[in-house]
């Protein structure tokens, strides 16, 4: 059976996927300034196991990342947040 070129194949939008998680969009004000010491803050960009959160998933902008990177970094020098959880 010869199949046809598939230039004469309709493509398909694909269809929203159902188990796929909305993206969590975090909003910050222009003058919102983002400190190691907010712990409460910094976790929310934090995964369980204490890794840091892609852009793609938490929504921010490159410049507000690398702000939110840089200071869950500082916090975990100065020992307010684990560089990771234990494993159990």
């Amino acid at each position: 059976m010869a199949q046809k070129p598939n230039s004469s194949r309709k493509r398909r939008r694909p269809e929203e996927n159902p188990r796929k998680k909305k993206r969590v969009v975090y909003k910050f004000k222009e003058d919102d300034v983002v400190d190691y010491k907010d712990v409460a803050l910094l976790r929310k960009f934090m995964s369980d196991r204490g890794k840091i959160r892609s852009r793609r998933v938490t929504g921010l902008t490159p410049k507000r990342q690398r702000e939110v990177a840089m200071a869950i970094k500082n916090a975990r020098e100065m020992a307010l947040l684990p560089y990771t959880q234990t494993r159990s």
